[in-house]
């Protein structure tokens, strides 16, 4: 049967002419908008991703289709303006389009977007220098992809080609991403149980912050001959919002795996480049892991990239005798280095893992404050840095919560499994007028629920 295209032609270029304006839609086509998107959603990408957003929803006016913004502030195709206190899930530590990284990217978007993959694409070497510049220890070699999960991925074959081991030890409600290799490594069995087998090596789950029980697992695989390639954990859970480990944890794990000899990989997906108050979460203990894995802000807010960079003992295996033993022909293209490039740039000169530190400290603290202030809502309030757990007595209450916020302008967003726990996360970049912003429409909602 021949194919029809001229509806794709005609419904395509009516979107690039819409991409290409400058200015806001008018009333009736930003309607429009609205409606095509929910339709769009519907029948084409996910019908359940509207129906699940219960936040939004209750607060009465789901239909906020994001359009433009900057900083902690991005405004609807209505150009209704709101807060935004979720930051893409520490994907915005810059905030919405950063200025110096999107003048970077268009600069180079002019010049060549992508690269050969055969011939020398001078930005991957130079994003990979500046990371071994700025990472802990002697991390020297880097390779990168497009997503958290990627990056982990190439953390869990890199161990396994340099230990020549298979098992790994992880944390109870541990978040490492969806695909296949990082699913097996996850702690939640909300995505785990519905797809059955996974990864045929060994996997053990231990609490997260228990270094006992890392160093009876790590006792027991050594008794009965399991290789364990690697100790992979969050340096502070993320998705299981924002579960800080005693302060004994890190070093008490890095001490162990050594004396096993085996390989600690610091997921930093989430926590990495300022996010916890530290320019990496692992600071906190100054520990040095074998591996490291960035994502989310490493691209500015402006472009997908991840990394996973370790040291140039580990990375041999990758290196010799095949250079390709773990390649992707999209990641690391010239684009998402340049944003990265100018990102980690941003982050350096203002130094922004300093000013979440401080506007940390003053919203966990006033957070505390309510949370003693209204116990029958609040269980408890956890975090570092920008990275904050609001955690509440029930799901019902935290959707209560994350709608009264949507309803005064405010976007936050419970964890991937529940809204018992709402994360804090917004832009490092937030001023201290928006966080009382954020706090005073906080105290109203609370007043409104009790």
């Amino acid at each position: 049967m021949p194919y029809d295209y001229e509806d794709a032609l005609d419904y395509s270029s009516r979107w690039l002419d819409v991409i290409h304006k400058n200015e806001f839609p008018g009333v009736d086509d930003a309607h429009r908008i609205i409606d095509e998107s929910k339709i769009n959603f519907a029948e084409h990408y996910n019908r359940n991703w509207l129906e699940y957003r219960k936040s939004v929803t209750e607060a009465g006016d789901w239909a906020a289709v994001e359009w433009s913004g900057a900083g902690a502030v991005f405004k609807d195709v209505l150009g209704r303006e709101y807060l935004d206190f979720l930051g893409g899930f520490g994907m915005m530590d810059l905030g919405w389009s950063h200025p110096d990284v999107v003048r970077t990217v268009k600069a180079q978007l002019d010049r060549s977007p992508m690269p050969s993959q055969e011939l020398l694409d001078p930005l991957r070497g130079v994003l990979a220098k500046l990371l071994a510049d700025i990472t802990p220890g002697d991390l020297k070699y880097s390779w990168f992809g497009a997503s958290g999960t990627e990056a982990n991925e190439a953390a869990i074959k890199i161990a396994k080609l340099y230990t020549g081991k298979t098992a790994f030890i992880v944390a109870v409600k541990a978040f490492h991403g969806k695909t296949m290799g990082s699913l097996s490594l996850m702690g939640k069995s909300d995505y785990r149980a519905p797809m059955g087998p996974m990864y045929a090596g060994q996997v053990y789950h231990v609490p997260f912050g228990d270094a006992d029980a890392v160093e009876k697992q790590l006792e027991i695989c050594d008794k009965v001959g399991i290789g364990v390639a690697a100790v992979m954990f969050e340096p502070i859970q993320g998705e299981s919002g924002a579960i800080v480990p005693p302060d004994d944890f890190w070093p008490r794990v890095r001490a162990v795996t050594k004396r096993h000899g085996v390989l600690l990989i610091a997921d930093e997906v989430q926590t990495g480049l300022g996010r916890t108050g530290k320019l990496w979460g692992v600071d906190h203990w100054d520990v040095t892991p074998d591996i490291l894995t960035v994502a989310k802000s490493l691209g500015g807010g402006v472009m997908p990239i991840s990394a996973v960079t370790t040291t140039e003992e580990i990375f041999h295996p990758m290196m010799y005798p095949n250079p390709f033993m773990h390649t992707t022909t999209t990641g690391g293209g010239a684009l998402a280095c340049s944003a990265a490039i100018s990102a980690i740039h941003v982050t350096l000169r203002e130094r922004l893992w300093e000013k979440a530190a401080e506007k940390g400290t003053y919203l966990i603290e006033k957070l505390n404050e309510l949370a003693l202030q209204y116990p029958q809502i609040y269980e408890k309030i956890t975090g570092k840095g920008l990275l904050i757990g609001m955690h509440f007595k029930d799901p019902e209450t935290g959707y209560k919560v994350a709608a009264g916020l949507f309803k005064r302008k405010i976007l936050v967003a419970g964890t991937l499994t529940s809204a018992q726990t709402i994360r804090v996360e917004p832009p490092l970049v937030v001023t201290r007028e928006q966080v009382d912003a954020f706090l005073e429409r906080l105290k109203d909602t609370l007043k409104e629920i009790k």
